[in-house]
């Protein structure tokens, strides 16, 4: 083996120094993975500025010393040679490389069919605690059939989803499957479509109300219907009356500890992922959404002052073509969006509000089209809490194209123990988010290789 040059032995000792360090230090509450990101951004704070590209350059900045640099039409025209940094630092870390630290912490696993549950341990954000049925038994639905919504036959999805032990659900083989009725489900499940391609479809959606720990992943989600009412089961203990259902793909209501990722999303009667009175701790990440009018929905109603401790983490998903608004849409509550996708832009707005939510922007790739402004205060009637300006909402580091920007308000300074609070994860350079994002949606993954 040839001996290792000098500078990479150097950056090696510094970054394993940095590591150990940071492994043994009991007062660090956030995640290592995180740590391991400052460390690495501190690096780059060394490097000099990569040299100006052609084009305009935002006036948004990682930090002092690394500009995001873009040309005409919003493209990067010079990678900086930081990207291979980064790819060398992700292997040293362990990774696969990818830079997304949700994937790398399962994707380079050529055995992750054997270590389904392990996934468990991957999320980050405010939905970090979210275990769905990791203490629980393999569950495999065997059969797309949805004929009684009131009795489930064993084998089905309804069955799985309202058992009331902990279950990691899993799918024999591709399947469609049509709702007749809302899917309720019950308290530490995982649904899990990896390695099949698993479509929800033409009829219901998914509703997970007064539960905990879910994890939703890798299905896709789409042509939602108003369904009901209709006798259903929610739990195996009962059997109830439900009324007509909005026609949500995935309602979020008095929920907490809630993980949906690598899922693809479009076209429902109403929302795409709404959550509602009292729902918190959330993370939405690595999701495709496109074709869609109202896509995200973070509190329901201008009285509903129980969401001022909503917290929900929107991260790496990619708003695809044909997205009106509600990138997400937030009442109370505090947000950080992060290193999401919107380079296929808007129609009317990307990120809005209402009863002065804290909104945290960091690490977007925002590319705008007919609608140049991303941000978006909504008047519905209720208090506007000491007026829009008062509102703390500001971007950090999010790179703008085609003449997208961001209206801050409130707190100016990224220091503020009000965003301090909003922060749930390190954000990576905007010029990645497009790369990060990339892989959004359902994955397709092959029983004995890296995902």
């Amino acid at each position: 083996m040839a001996p290792m040059p000098l500078n990479q032995f150097l950056l090696f000792c510094w970054v394993a120094g940095f590591t150990i360090l940071l492994e043994c230090s009991p007062s660090e509450s956030r995640p290592l993975e995180h740590l391991r990101f400052q460390a690495y951004t501190r690096h780059m704070d060394t490097s000099e500025p990569p040299k100006a590209a052609p084009g305009p350059v935002t006036n948004r900045s990682w930090n002092e010393k690394y500009v995001i640099q873009e040309g005409p039409n919003g493209i990067i025209q010079e990678r900086n040679s930081t990207e291979t940094e980064f790819d060398s630092l992700a292997a040293d870390w362990g990774t696969c490389g990818t830079g997304n630290p949700m994937d790398d912490c399962w994707r380079c696993d050529e055995n992750w069919e054997s270590h389904r549950q392990s996934l468990a341990t991957c999320a980050m954000g405010f939905g970090r605690d979210a275990i769905g049925g990791k203490n629980g038994q393999i569950y495999m639905v065997t059969s797309a059939e949805d004929d009684d919504a009131a009795n489930p036959q064993p084998g089905t999805l309804r069955y799985a989803a309202t058992r009331e032990e902990p279950l990691w659900i899993t799918f024999a083989k591709s399947m469609t499957i049509y709702l007749q009725e809302e899917l309720i489900l019950t308290s530490f499940k995982t649904i899990d479509g990896r390695g099949v391609d698993v479509h929800i479809t033409g009829g219901a959606g998914l509703t997970l109300q007064y539960i905990s720990n879910v994890i939703i992943h890798g299905i896709h989600i789409h042509d939602i219907k108003v369904t009901g009412p209709a006798r259903v089961m929610s739990n195996t203990t009962h059997v109830g009356d439900r009324g007509v259902t909005d026609g949500d793909a995935i309602n979020i209501y008095t929920a907490t500890q809630i993980w949906i990722d690598h899922c693809s999303f479009a076209n429902a009667a109403d929302g795409l992922i709404d959550a509602i009175h009292g729902s918190s701790m959330i993370t939405i990440s690595n999701n495709l959404f496109s074709n869609h009018d109202k896509v995200m929905l973070f509190g329901a109603h201008n009285i509903d002052t129980v969401d001022r401790e909503m917290k929900a983490t929107v991260a790496f998903n990619k708003f695809g073509a044909g997205l009106t608004q509600r990138m997400p849409r937030c009442r109370f509550g505090t947000f950080q969006i992060v290193n999401n996708d919107y380079s296929a832009g808007w129609g009317i707005y990307a990120i809005g509000g209402s009863e002065s939510p804290t909104i945290l922007s960091e690490g977007n790739h925002f590319v705008a089209s007919s609608e140049k402004e991303v941000t978006k205060r909504i008047d519905d009637g209720g208090d506007l809490y000491g007026g829009y300006q008062s509102w703390n909402w500001i971007s950090a580091g999010d790179l703008f194209a085609n003449g997208a920007y961001f209206t801050s308000s409130g707190d100016s300074s990224l220091s503020s123990p009000v965003y301090t609070e909003a922060f749930s994860l390190t954000a990576r350079p905007a010029n990645y988010t497009q790369a990060l994002a990339a892989s959004s949606g359902p994955l397709s993954c092959t029983p004995g290789q890296m995902c």
